[in-house]
């Protein structure tokens, strides 16, 4: 699997997203700098965390009308692979990619701390070096992860079986239903706020992040 990376104005985890993807895939990913448009020959898009833009207006709203997103959604059509992290999370609901919307943390403070993780099921693309029901850790850094959606929305990603994580200990930034990621009708797209990538080695603390990028290169 060919992987390429985003990169906006302002994205500060382009690094450690390619430190996992190369150490999963064996070979480094491609860096796409925001306004290109040709992502032939890629299987798998990754937007990354960071402060596109600086965070203006909403996050993820401006990189969400960048060139490169109409690329990304052509792509996706084609049924190609897409991982949005943090405010790449944010920058695929914005973009209509995914539903939803990430607000402001509860209690209105930056997280940043690991958090626990529970895999909702491992038969996907992304988790099938997971276990279903497993729990690990990942990190957060955010400040808008608040995944929030009308009833409708919730009752559809609880009953087709499209929310891909779910916290496990404290919600401490509010999400409904307890919701870290969900998955596209397809499963193909995948968005999710904690950071797998910053746990893909033990001199990072920890591999717990490693089955997600180990799944991908598997497909």
């Amino acid at each position: 699997m060919k992987a390429g990376i985003l990169l906006f104005p302002g994205i500060n985890r382009e690094r450690d997203m390619a430190i996992a993807v190369t150490r999963s895939f064996g070979v480094a990913p491609r860096i796409v700098w925001h306004k290109e448009t040709e992502l032939s020959g890629l299987d798998l898009v990754i937007i990354p965390g960071g402060f596109s833009f600086g965070d203006y207006l909403r996050c993820g709203a401006m990189a969400a009308q960048s060139p490169v997103m109409r690329a990304v959604k052509d792509h996706a059509a084609r049924g190609g692979y897409v991982l949005g992290v943090c405010n790449g999370f944010q920058i695929l609901t914005e973009s209509g990619l995914l539903p939803g919307a990430l607000l402001r943390n509860a209690g209105l403070r930056f997280l940043s701390m690991d958090t626990m993780l529970k895999v909702e099921r491992a038969d996907t693309v992304f988790t099938s070096h997971y276990q279903t029901g497993q729990i690990f850790r990942a990190p957060m850094a955010h400040g808008d992860g608040n995944y929030t959606a009308d009833d409708a929305t919730l009752d559809r990603l609880e009953g087709e079986g499209l929310i891909a994580f779910r916290y496990a200990d404290q919600n401490r930034n509010g999400s409904a239903r307890d919701i870290a990621g969900i998955y596209s009708p397809n499963h193909r797209i995948l968005g999710l706020m904690p950071h797998p990538e910053d746990l893909v080695d033990p001199l990072m603390g920890g591999e717990d992040g490693k089955p997600l990028f180990d799944s991908l290169a598997a497909a």
